[in-house]
């Protein structure tokens, strides 16, 4: 007789299409997991043409507030609404994405003996270290998960500090993602020595630090050009910065592309620029570079070197002239370059999204068979 497949009940309280790197993980990582059905909570898409990957698609209703006066009160509210639902689904599993966000604290305070496993994305991490009201929403959905799930050991390490090392065993590192059979794995050939064309994609915020990208530059011996791919709230200050240093002719802006078109763009370029300078819960973007054959030019921040296998050039975060010698020497270095491009596609092989799905379901099988 066939087992009935595993009842998961998740969702993130934003808009479902796939518009940051949290989104785009969950709708490929319920469609890689085996056997599994999957209720997903989240807010109505803004694009009415988007198809989702879940098996149940619930808009949540209740009106979205930031912590802050009143947050209290929505959460009561959001969390009646969640109990309404998890009453409807009856989920195997609840799957709480961001740890401590209102949704994960809803969840986690209705679930009764449903079994939680929370999953920890970054961002709530760095909110929970700024943030005495975001600490304690973190502590209260660790306290009531039966595991936590973190992409890296440096975000479970921050897990296990901010929760007081009380939940230690309950951590576990699952590396996330991407659909490696989408991407165009092909080794590219070199050009000749001389200016790069250079590929940066991601949220324009102050953590993404894109003006260490913009400002090296503007200090680099050879001309290189620069494709900033993305938006945010720094957009126009960058473009301002762009023009403060004359360099209209060799830094673009592109609006936010959805994955299909980054990926048919990224095999054109010759390396990829990374300039977080904090934290970075995985960086999925790093490994689509590596996947199209990118030598990746990195802020060495804790877990990256090791994200990205060694394969690339690391430099000091957040100083563009550490970042413009980098790239100057990449340029040069044409051998460098072509064993970086090699190593990029085989480490990209390591994060193929249908092993993040097979981790997360066994892990889910044990917890809700203990």
């Amino acid at each position: 007789m066939t087992a009935e497949p595993l009842s998961i009940l998740t969702g993130i309280n934003r808009p479902c299409e796939p518009s940051s790197g949290s989104l785009i993980l969950v709708n490929d990582l319920y469609r890689a997991m085996p056997e599994t059905r999957t209720a997903y909570l989240g807010r109505t898409p803004f694009d009415q043409t988007w198809k989702d990957t879940f098996d149940h698609l619930i808009p949540l209703s209740t009106t979205k507030r930031p912590q802050g006066p009143g947050f209290d009160d929505y959460v009561d509210e959001l969390t009646r609404e969640v109990a309404t639902l998890i009453q409807q689904v009856k989920p195997n599993a609840i799957h709480a994405q961001n740890v401590g966000f209102a949704l994960s604290l809803a969840l986690s305070r209705t679930a009764g003996s449903i079994p939680v496993i929370s999953i920890a994305h970054g961002t709530e991490v760095m909110a929970a270290e700024r943030n005495p009201a975001e600490h304690a929403a973190v502590r209260e959905v660790a306290a009531a998960s039966a595991a936590i799930v973190a992409p890296t050991s440096d975000l479970a390490e921050r897990i296990d500090h901010l929760t007081g090392r009380r939940y230690t065993d309950r951590i576990t590192v699952i590396p996330w993602g991407i659909r490696l059979a989408d991407a165009q794995q092909r080794d590219r050939p070199s050009a000749d020595a001389g200016p790069l064309s250079l590929a940066h994609a991601g949220r324009l915020d102050d953590n993404k630090s894109t003006i260490t990208a913009i400002e090296a530059i503007a200090l680099t011996e050879q001309p290189h050009r620069l494709t900033v791919i993305g938006k945010g709230p720094l957009r126009k200050h960058l473009e301002h910065r762009t023009a403060e240093l004359g360099l209209q002719d060799r830094v673009r802006f592109e609006r936010h592309l959805p994955r299909v078109e980054l990926w048919s763009l990224l095999p054109t370029f010759d390396a990829f620029v990374f300039t977080t300078k904090g934290l970075e819960a995985f960086g999925l973007v790093l490994v689509e570079a590596q996947a199209h054959g990118l030598p990746v030019v990195y802020s060495d921040l804790p877990g990256v070197r090791h994200l990205l296998g060694g394969a690339g050039a690391p430099y000091t975060p957040g100083d563009p002239r550490s970042l413009a010698t980098a790239l100057d020497e990449m340029s040069r270095n044409l051998h460098q370059r072509t064993a970086a491009s090699k190593a990029a596609l085989h480490n990209a092989r390591r994060y193929d999204i249908t092993t993040t799905g097979r981790l997360l379901h066994e892990l889910t099988l044990r917890v809700t068979n203990s």
